[in-house]
């Protein structure tokens, strides 16, 4: 299984890619991981990762792109993965299709986790009170819903036109929610 998890912040894609590459024998391949490796591994491409991330700038997607290229080209990667935090755009998204088919390979399925957005502002409230993060006030929740759905909810269409999406509910209990995803990737492969 090659699949795509994609949602708004807060709707439990960390957890849920966990114990879904977990539930389905993959590697969860998750961007943030990647830099850090990268980063901490003092490649080129963390060199480069590491120059924008000190200035507060996002990673260009030509530097992103590489470091996804090489981890999904890892031999753990070749049957399967489960990629969260990327795509976050549309270009991204062509650009992941260019990758894969260089590896013989095509996207089996990509899942949206679908929250209710005051849920999502409970949700990221409650984890800035317990991790004691100031960088998810309220205001800055909302902004980060607004750049979601500017730049990366596209893929949502962009991934239905293709028949590669599928839609799960993220409200409620953790295991719901995998029960629903696991139910909802089976139908894809």
């Amino acid at each position: 299984m090659r699949a795509v998890l994609v949602g708004p912040p807060g709707a439990g894609k960390g957890t849920q890619a966990q114990i879904l590459a977990s539930e389905l024998s993959i590697p969860k391949v998750s961007t943030g991981d990647i830099f850090r490796a990268n980063v901490s591994g003092g490649t080129e491409l963390g060199k480069q990762a590491k120059a924008f991330m000190d200035r507060g700038d996002l990673v260009p997607d030509e530097v992103t792109n590489a470091m996804v290229r090489d981890r999904l080209a890892q031999e753990d990667a070749r049957e399967g993965f489960l990629l969260d935090g990327f795509p976050r755009n549309v270009a991204q998204a062509e650009t992941l299709d260019t990758m894969l088919a260089g590896l013989g390979g095509r996207l089996d399925a990509v899942l949206e986790l679908v929250v209710d957005e005051e849920e999502v502002i409970r949700r990221l409230a409650e984890r800035a009170r317990i991790d004691n993060r100031s960088d998810d006030n309220e205001e800055t929740i909302r902004h980060r819903l607004v750049v979601y759905r500017e730049q990366t909810a596209p893929l949502v269409s962009f991934y239905g036109e293709r028949d590669l999406l599928v839609t799960v509910d993220a409200m409620g209990a953790i295991e719901k929610v995998t029960e629903r995803a696991l139910t909802a990737l089976k139908s894809k492969a």
